[in-house]
């Protein structure tokens, strides 16, 4: 069973900075393909990056130019550096493999911007 732990979640300023890690124990995360997801109070999750296994990004507009998603397979690890916060990226953060479907998700860590 896959098993995704993210952590540097924490209370920033706005206009701070954060590094969210996504560790896999036990998998391989170099072939597949990743995402970081975010769910804020009351609202659906969204789909913050995505990274495939070659290494192409893409990114959800509202952060696209202040977020960057990439992965160390040597490390085993997938990464989203978080630049220029803002109050409305307030969420909690959950990395995902989407090729393990209901199994491929971390447990989530919050990030709190404020203003």
């Amino acid at each position: 069973q896959v098993q995704l732990v993210e952590s540097g979640g924490g209370l920033v300023q706005a206009g701070g900075s954060l590094r969210l890690s996504c560790a896999a124990p036990g998998i391989s995360l170099s072939i597949h393909s990743m995402n970081w997801y975010r769910q804020a109070p009351g609202k659906q999750r969204e789909l913050v990056a995505a990274i495939t296994s070659s290494r192409i990004a893409n990114y959800a507009n509202s952060v696209k130019g202040r977020f960057t998603i990439s992965r160390d397979n040597a490390k085993n690890t997938v990464y989203l550096q978080m630049n220029s916060l803002k109050p409305e990226d307030t969420a909690v953060y959950y990395c995902n493999a989407p090729a393990y479907g209901n199994n491929g998700w971390g447990q989530g860590t919050q990030v709190t911007v404020s203003s």
